[in-house]
């Protein structure tokens, strides 16, 4: 660990109280010169630390920049989160998560990242991901689930960042299946999963589950002005996005252990906003209004067509009917 992130790590630790540069110098070993040196290139990564003389150093309240100490400090897991990498940068937080889990990184290893320069939703789409605005994160899991149980994943990600985002802003979420946290009629999140199946086990060897949410983002581009929206565009107020980082990570940990048991299920369909809706579904680029019905104990979305026949579907894009 380098020292500026040992400094801050302490910094972190007495967040809006002053800590004195000869005591974190002592606890790391390391002269005052040295702890300046350190705090100086914290201010040039943006964050804001005050210096008051015969009281120290003070990392003040409001720094809302991703790192791995201010986010432990919110974390309840056992084993998500615990090995955890966070950048300033990355092509997908996906991408850079699956490298790892092909070379054996543990469950429940965490990706985060200030910025996506190629973030990746369903279907090949593009996920808006602007600097210093969202969470852009990435879980590495090693389930012991056969293929069809690997279907929820996505579902039961949903559930568990539906309720973080609830628990830290206070906002109510909906669901449109399969991926798309809602709130206030527009979208506030995108899940992908990707999964490796392990030929010899018969089931998943590792799944990916990718999630963006945007946070204080209070502009999109032209294309997303209808569709998307923010915490801070909803509610008026910034949250923590190191604390939503950590309570994504509390709540996906207990609702994974739920995938077995389908438990998870009964809160997915509370939270569907398609159910009883007319929607277009695309599936192979043909389109059709159908009826959507309900949720299987799968999470395949139950749709009924023109003829009355019904059909549970586990792929296709879906959009609510004006």
């Amino acid at each position: 660990m380098a020292l500026k992130d040992k400094v801050l790590e302490i910094l972190e630790e007495n967040r809006g109280k002053s800590i004195s540069g000869n005591k974190i110098a002592v606890a790391l070993g390391m002269t005052r010169s040295a702890i300046w040196k350190a705090v100086k290139q914290l201010r040039d990564d943006g964050y804001t630390i005050t210096a008051v003389t015969n009281r120290g150093y003070c990392l003040t309240s409001d720094n809302d920049i991703l790192n791995e100490p201010s986010i432990f400090s919110y974390l309840e897991t056992k084993q998500l989160g615990r090995k955890m990498d966070v950048f300033k940068t990355v092509d997908s937080t996906n991408n850079f998560a699956k490298s790892l889990a092909q070379l054996g990184a543990v469950h429940g290893t965490a990706v985060i990242s200030e910025q996506q320069t190629s973030g990746r939703g369903r279907m090949g789409k593009t996920f808006h991901s602007p600097n210093n605005q969202g969470i852009y994160m990435s879980v590495v899991i090693r389930p012991k689930l056969t293929i069809d149980h690997a279907l929820m994943i996505t579902s039961c990600a949903a559930v568990a960042v539906a309720q973080a985002i609830e628990n830290v802003s206070g906002l109510s979420c909906g669901i449109k299946w399969v991926n798309d946290i809602y709130a206030g009629g527009k979208k506030l999140c995108g899940i992908l999963t990707e999964a490796a199946v392990g030929v010899e086990q018969g089931g998943l060897d590792y799944a990916v589950i990718g999630i963006g949410i945007n946070v204080l983002n209070t502009t999109f581009p032209k294309e997303l002005e209808d569709i998307a929206t923010s915490i801070r565009a909803l509610s008026g107020k910034s949250v923590s996005r190191s604390r939503l980082a950590a309570e994504v990570l509390n709540c996906l940990e207990k609702q994974l252990d739920c995938i077995s048991s389908q438990e998870f299920i009964e809160e997915y369909r509370r939270r569907s906003i398609l159910i009883g809706k007319q929607i277009t579904l695309t599936r192979n680029d043909v389109s059709e209004n159908v009826l959507a019905v309900g949720i299987d104990s799968f999470g395949k979305l139950i749709i009924r067509k023109d003829n009355g026949t019904e059909e549970a579907i586990s792929s296709g894009v879906v959009s609510l009917n004006e």
